[in-house]
This record gives C-alpha cells, sequence and structure tokens, in this order.
C-alpha cells in the first residue's frame, strides 16, 4: 500500500469517527493549557483533518455561549470509555483530575480520608486535593484505541 493510501484511509477513519454530533476530547498547545483534555462536541468537519468543535463547559469571553475552536487530528479524541467504577485509588496510580473545567493528568500522592485524595502534577509542580467523584483512571488514546495506563507502561517497556 502506497503512502498515499494509507494517509487517505486514515483521514476518511477520522472523518468517520468525528462525525457531527460525536462527543470528543480535544486538548490545546497554548500556554497553561498543555497535557489537558476539554470535553467538546463536534459541529463539522472544515478540511480533511481538521474539526470545528464547540466546548461542554468553556464559554465565550461575553459569556453568549459555549467556545467554538478548530482542532486537527493530534489534538482530538474520542471521549474515554466508561471503566469500571473505582472504589478507591491507591498511591501512586496515575489519574485523570477535573480542573478548571478539564481533565489533567497527575498522580495520587497521599491518599486521605472521607474519599478525598491528594494529586501530583508534574508538569506544574503542584498538588492539590480532589473528591473521588472528580478523579478517573487515566488512560491513553494510542493507535486508536483506548489503553490504561499501567498497559501503555507494559507496551513500552517490552517492544
Amino acid at each position: 500500500m502506497s503512502i498515499a493510501k494509507e494517509v487517505k484511509a486514515n483521514d476518511t477513519t477520522a472523518q468517520k469517527m468525528f462525525s457531527k454530533g460525536t462527543l470528543v476530547e480535544v486538548s490545546s498547545d497554548d500556554d497553561g493549557f498543555e497535557g489537558a483534555w476539554f470535553a467538546a462536541t463536534v459541529v463539522k468537519a472544515v478540511g480533511k483533518d481538521k474539526f470545528l468543535v464547540q466546548y461542554q463547559s468553556l464559554r465565550t469571553d461575553d459569556d453568549s455561549g459555549f467556545l467554538r475552536e478548530e482542532f486537527d487530528t493530534l489534538h482530538i479524541r474520542p471521549c474515554p470509555p466508561e471503566t469500571l467504577v473505582v472504589d478507591r485509588f491507591s498511591l501512586f496510580e496515575e489519574v485523570d483530575a477535573l480542573y478548571n473545567d478539564g481533565w489533567w493528568v497527575g498522580v495520587i500522592s497521599k491518599v486521605l480520608g472521607g474519599s478525598k485524595y491528594l494529586v501530583y502534577f508534574r508538569d506544574t509542580d503542584e498538588e492539590i486535593e480532589f473528591k473521588h467523584s472528580d478523579l478517573r483512571p487515566h488512560q491513553d488514546w494510542i493507535d486508536g484505541k483506548w489503553i490504561m495506563a499501567s498497559q501503555a507502561l507494559m507496551k513500552l517497556l517490552y517492544l
């Protein structure tokens, strides 16, 4: 298969995966937002590998509606699948924490009482307290599949 055909197949896959109305998560390379994923809905495709999305929680500056922005396929992914409900997280477990309207990757640095945890964020060198309900197990979107963080690490170690 030629490279051109492979690229075309991937574009088609993206068009199907991110069709109008699909719930997705998007990330930005803007300062202060790197590594965070925000819930959004695809409004429409705007080219071969770009999509216009509407955020579910971020609003316009004048607060007249939800913010819309274009993203390429490197910065958009399907919403992660529901995982089994986790009764509790363990020390040093990698999690996504819902903070400032987005999901940020962190590590459980301390298990507190009352279903609360301290989560450490490497990128900002911050430690913040979260309720259990504002955390989810971290998953990575790799090669078109969702992989639990521990599985992704094993995959890297044994390549």
